[in-house]
């Protein structure tokens, strides 16, 4: 009685496995068609990120360093005092070293 059990439970676990890759392959097979079915995604224009790199490049602000504590800052926010350059007006009034 146990090897008929045996057997039968064989027999059901080699059919499942087989249906189970089936499933797998199936599915498989339909997301291929899918991608298949889509329309390619829309390529940039030719020097587009060529353009986008010059865009920034013109864009970007000339970085200073401040004399006293050695902070970077746009050159748009720079204080001078006696020929350097400062951060702020706080740093530009201190005693230079």
């Amino acid at each position: 009685m146990s090897r008929i059990i045996f057997w039968l439970a064989l027999v059901f676990l080699v059919i499942f496995a087989i249906r189970s890759k089936i499933r797998e392959a199936q599915k498989r097979h339909q997301q291929q068609f899918r991608q298949s079915q889509q329309p390619p995604a829309p390529t940039p224009a030719p020097g587009y990120k060529a353009r986008a790199a010059t865009q920034a490049a013109n864009d970007a602000e000339v970085m200073l360093q401040c004399a006293h504590c050695g902070v970077f800052y746009p050159a748009s926010e720079t204080v001078q005092a006696n020929g350097r350059d400062y951060c702020s007006a706080a740093h530009a009034a201190l005693p230079s070293a």
